[in-house]
């Protein structure tokens, strides 16, 4: 019964990745197709699994009903989408959550801006931890030990020519933005896209999650993109205020007004500012890729 459920919920993970073929699954069980077929048909009877009328077999829409029902109990989330949506309405760019969940930074919620151009975010899936500006705003502030393990894990793969594959590049990067409280992207993660990331804490001054602002290139160059900056502030200030604590002014203390601008100047470059971060992970109709 066992090796039957971890057959069922390989399956279940399978289809979900992209339509699969009853041989593929076969394949991917080492079994019979008799016998991927009667898993397959109970998936299905159950709402795990469809079949589409080309005969791929894809995941069902109890998987999506389920996924939905667990990020509907992260109370983050719950609390920040109201302010992702009107800061994608103020800023008209495209707005994401993310948060250290279960040893990964997880994108947990997304809105779409208001501008012509659309980027298909993939809520649900893992940061890029070496590029995601919502990562290294994350990972910036994270205890030592606790980022370090999470290092461990980057593959550090260069994704674009701005990528930073170089570990001590990019601690050094977290240096920086630890006191300039904020993360950026300059196409580092795919062409044509950049961001701009703040971190939220609670009472404690932990940081639980980031939230992200981001735009085609073409739209936001880098240096107009900071100009949203003080709008960003604002919406993780009252995200963090709603949770108990307070969004990080510059050089990461606690900004004393949140809702206002810390009087910072968003364009200019510190003094030894590593180079750009990444941006967070979406897929651009208007580019056909997946940027992160």
């Amino acid at each position: 019964m066992s090796q039957t459920v971890a057959r069922a919920l390989d399956i279940v993970g399978f289809v979900a990745e992209r339509p699969r073929s009853l041989g593929e699954t076969a394949a991917l069980l080492g079994v019979h197709k008799s016998t991927a077929l009667r898993l397959l048909r109970t998936l299905e009877n159950a709402g795990f699994a469809r079949r589409r009328p080309d005969g791929l077999y894809t995941a069902g829409f109890r998987v999506i009903a389920l996924a939905q029902q667990v990020l509907d109990q992260l109370d983050i989330r719950e609390i920040a989408h109201p302010h992702l949506v009107a800061l994608a309405e103020a800023c008209g760019h495209t707005v994401h959550l993310a948060a250290l969940v279960d040893g990964e930074i997880v994108y947990l919620d997304k809105v779409d801006g208001s501008g012509p151009s659309r980027l298909r975010s993939r809520i649900g899936r893992p940061a890029v931890l070496h590029t995601a500006a919502v990562s290294k705003a994350i990972l910036a502030h994270l205890e030592p030990q606790v980022r370090e393990r999470l290092l461990a894990g980057a593959d550090f793969a260069r994704l674009t020519p701005a990528t930073r594959t170089d570990p001590a590049a990019l601690r050094a990067e977290l240096a920086v933005i630890a006191e300039r409280g904020w993360a950026e992207d300059d196409e580092e993660g795919e062409p044509y896209v950049n961001c701009l990331a703040l971190p939220v804490r609670d009472a404690t001054g932990r940081v639980l999650a980031a939230v992200s602002v981001t735009a085609l290139s073409a739209v936001a160059p880098l240096p107009a993109l900071r100009a949203v900056l003080p709008e960003l502030r604002t919406a993780v200030a009252r995200v963090s205020r709603e949770l108990g604590g307070r969004a990080p002014g510059p050089g990461g203390a606690p900004d004393s007004a949140p809702d206002s601008d810390p009087g910072s100047d968003p364009g200019a470059e510190p003094q030894g500012r590593a180079p750009a971060g990444a941006a967070a992970t979406t897929e651009s109709t208007t580019t056909g890729g997946t940027s992160r």
